[in-house]
């Protein structure tokens, strides 16, 4: 099955000025991962004070994902820090990037396990300074057909079309480190993970 994903990940879900606040659902409780389920790799996930939180192991990416396939929506969560075959466990598709990084993509869009950059911020500085190191920022994403656009911090980030899939998932993404032994047991925290249908 072919997944439109939205990966939120460590390195996670887009909305017109008119939306209904009370419109959103959650899609995590502030308590458990009631809902959300393992997928690939083997990083530890754990719920504290409020926020999931993710740490990393070695080897591969890791991800869990909510148990619903989603189509025209919009997400908003709050963060810190061609065709192949994929092993059935294998997450793959749209990625909100996470980047912490000088280079500064965070809100770009990644097709993780097929196609790399989809849009990169090389030409969009306003978003690269959105993201505020060490602190919450809010994620944003919006999904309406073929329409892709993401939001950081309130800042337009990647607005682009792509119809390679047209559903998928919402997951949270731990990076693999392969065998960097200094990158065993960094943390990435994702709270008030929401989502509603668009119309």
């Amino acid at each position: 099955m072919t997944n439109r994903l939205l990966f939120i990940a460590a390195f996670v879900s887009f909305a017109t000025a008119l939306r209904a606040e009370d419109a959103f659902v959650p899609l995590f409780d502030g308590k458990t991962l009631t809902g959300w389920e393992q997928h690939s790799g083997k990083a530890e996930y754990r719920v504290e004070n409020g926020v999931i939180v993710g740490k990393t192991v070695p080897d591969t990416n890791s991800g869990i994902q909510f148990r619903s396939n989603y189509y025209t929506q919009e997400t908003e969560v709050e963060i810190a820090g061609k065709k192949k075959k994929f092993p059935a466990d294998r997450v793959h598709g749209y990625q909100f990037e996470i980047d912490p990084s000088p280079r500064a993509f965070t809100g770009g869009v990644y097709d993780e396990g097929r196609r790399g950059w989809l849009f990169d911020l090389k030409n969009n500085e306003a978003a690269r300074k959105a993201f505020k190191q060490g602190e919450w920022n809010l994620a944003r994403i919006e999904c309406r057909g073929s329409s892709i656009k993401t939001f950081l911090n309130g800042v337009p980030a990647a607005d682009f079309a792509d119809e390679m899939t047209a559903e998928g998932v919402i997951a949270l993404q731990v990076h693999g480190i392969g065998k960097k032994t200094e990158a065993v047991g960094k943390e990435v925290m994702w709270k008030n993970i929401r989502i509603q249908e668009l119309k």
